[in-house]
């Protein structure tokens, strides 16, 4: 729902009929659509969170991880409809960009430690850390959002995520 309507168009009374919830259940667990969306971003980000660190606990290889999230990135870019990039836009610029920063302060450290995983394993090139978490980072997320806007062949899609993989990838 959010996806589709973005942040401001979602009412509490949007939820309830998505959700089949009444209004007394529903301002049981949030007291506002803010709140809701929020719980949303919060379970993103910690299924996000846990990805890496755990394969990379129990040792699965840095390029396996990369090329499953490549593969993953690939689809969700393709799928742009299915994006929350613009109801988090809508919500940072109505409400607080402050979750916003905390969440891509999370993403930049989770790939950053995969990249030094890579690399500590000899998997991956010796890369400037910042810059391609930067372009893994920005350029995913821009064309979530501009393709939402622009249609966009998958000839995109594949060549950002293999650019990314070559940057990275000893071969």
């Amino acid at each position: 729902m959010f996806a589709r309507e973005c942040f401001n168009k979602i009412t509490m009374k949007d939820i309830c009929e998505a959700t089949g919830m009444s209004m007394g259940g529903l301002y049981s667990h949030f007291g506002s659509t803010r709140e809701g969306f929020e719980a949303i971003l919060e379970k993103i980000n910690q299924k996000d969170e846990m990805n890496f660190q755990k394969e990379m606990e129990s040792g699965v290889s840095a390029v396996d991880i990369l090329d499953r999230t490549l593969m993953q990135m690939r689809d969700e870019m393709e799928h742009a409809e299915d994006s929350l990039s613009l109801a988090m836009y809508e919500y940072a610029r109505t409400c607080s960009n402050d979750m916003m920063n905390h969440y891509n302060k999370v993403r930049v450290q989770k790939w950053s430690d995969l990249i030094v995983y890579g690399i500590s394993r000899d998997k991956f090139n010796t890369v400037e850390i910042d810059e391609i978490v930067n372009v893994i980072l920005y350029v995913y997320q821009g064309i979530r959002m501009w393709s939402r806007i622009v249609k966009m062949s998958p000839v995109v899609f594949d060549s950002i995520t293999n650019y990314i993989r070559k940057q990275l990838v000893k071969e």
